[in-house]
């Protein structure tokens, strides 16, 4: 009987550059402090973008990550955020041996 099917999730948004930088790091912490159920949780800012990335076993949709980014985003982001979040993609991969 096999366990859980993992999932790697990256998502993205667009993000101004003068925010963009400290936005995905900022991100990044309060995933990995407040968000225990996503693991190896990555946030950079690469060409105008936040991308976010997160291993899990529940959704390999992104849905529920996508939701939790755009909660994250709009109490960051010192400017309207638009809440345009685009699935990048979903890859199967090994249960994870590590937290946050």
């Amino acid at each position: 009987m096999s366990g859980p099917k993992w999932s790697r999730v990256t998502l993205r948004c667009p993000c101004p550059p003068d925010i963009g930088p400290e936005l995905a790091s900022d991100i990044q912490a309060e995933f990995r402090s407040h968000y225990p159920h996503e693991h190896e949780v990555t946030c950079q800012y690469e060409n105008g973008q936040i991308v976010l990335s997160s291993t899990n076993d529940y959704d390999p949709e992104g849905l529920n990550l996508s939701d939790e980014f755009s909660d994250v985003i709009t109490a960051y982001m010192p400017r309207d955020f638009d809440g345009d979040i685009a699935f990048v993609s979903s890859v199967a991969c090994d249960a994870t041996t590590n937290d946050n």
